[in-house]
């Protein structure tokens, strides 16, 4: 599902793009952690616990890094970007750096105004990702945030219709919420926008409250079966790989042992510019100093970032996801 702002010519534009950048062994994706700060209260993760004085020492020039890897794709995240005031500068200075870039921005948007995401969709945001774990009151407990689940719901087609074209949930699968993973999908068509689903995973501060391994794996394999079967009859919607969903079951039978690709397709610069090939990996020094990841044995986890960089390109299937578009009038 592309931005509004694309059109279907764009498309053949950013596979060119892509695999010169996998010819010459450069990242496709760049992950810019613009805070650690964070006003949520998430128990999988403990970035809330940054002290407010970090602000002080966060970096400013990302459009130098941009324009030195020209990658094909930009999301920037955090913590919570959107406590940073300076994101709309450092999104436009990014965006005027690199030419055919698709930009992203992560939210839990519990901050998040029509205003603000106008002010970010002009400074050149092309997708807005925001964070929805269930559609009901539980969402609010999980982040902390009283209130998050009905705002969301009641900002995201007001950002549809002010002509903000491209807006996903991004949403964690866990062993409670296995149940609502469907409904969120409609949800998101009924809004016009997407979801991009991910596995929970403990890697980050140790919390195993939500592993899908706790749950009967045939759970897990036929909501695998019901999503697939969704992408069959409504592209767009679901904005994972097919691949990346095939492959659930498997991680969480254990039987993964691919070696882990993250830091060759994707690497995430931290808040001082620092470079790590993984959000739950240790900084390995400045940006500069990137020569490069090689793959690596590690199976903790099977975020979206990890499957999809490990994912081969069906071309035709990856196409179809991508020149898709879902408006809320084709769910009525």
């Amino acid at each position: 599902m592309l931005s509004s702002r694309y059109r279907p010519y764009h498309v053949p534009i950013f596979l060119a793009k892509y695999a010169w950048l996998r010819a010459r062994r450069r990242p496709v994706l760049l992950n810019f952690e613009v805070t650690m700060r964070c006003n949520a209260r998430c128990g999988f993760c403990d970035y809330w616990q940054t002290p407010a004085d970090a602000k002080q020492r966060e970096w400013a020039n990302f459009a130098q890094i941009a324009k030195h890897f020209s990658p094909m794709l930009v999301t920037f995240t955090g913590g919570e970007p959107t406590l940073r005031r300076d994101l709309e500068d450092i999104v436009r200075a990014v965006r005027q750096s690199v030419r055919y870039t698709y930009v992203q921005l992560i939210t839990h948007a519990g901050m998040l105004s029509l205003e603000r995401a106008r002010a970010l969709w002009d400074a050149g945001v092309d997708q807005f990702n925001i964070s929805l774990d269930y559609l009901d009151g539980r969402h609010d407990t999980a982040r902390g945030i009283p209130g998050l689940t009905a705002r969301i719901l009641d900002l995201v087609p007001r950002m549809r219709a002010a002509g903000i074209g491209g807006v996903r949930f991004n949403t964690v699968i866990k062993n409670d919420n296995v149940d609502q993973i469907l409904p969120i999908v409609e949800k998101a068509a009924s809004l016009g926008g997407g979801v991009n689903l991910s596995v929970y995973t403990a890697l980050k501060n140790g919390n195993t409250a939500h592993l899908l391994q706790d749950i009967d794996p045939a759970a897990v394999e036929r909501l695998v079966a019901t999503l697939l079967a969704y992408k069959r009859t409504r592209r767009g919607v679901i904005t994972n790989s097919d691949y990346y969903l095939e492959q659930i079951p498997r991680y969480v039978r254990g039987e993964m042992t691919e070696p882990c690709q993250s830091g060759a397709t994707t690497i995430h610069i931290d808040p001082q510019g620092q470079v790590r090939r993984c959000p739950d990996f240790a900084p390995d020094g400045p940006w500069e100093s990137y020569r490069g990841y090689e793959p690596i044995n590690c199976n903790a986890c099977f975020y979206a970032c990890r499957g999809e960089a490990q994912a081969p390109l069906r071309l035709v299937s990856r196409v179809r996801d991508v020149m898709a578009t879902v408006t809320p009038a084709e769910t009525a």
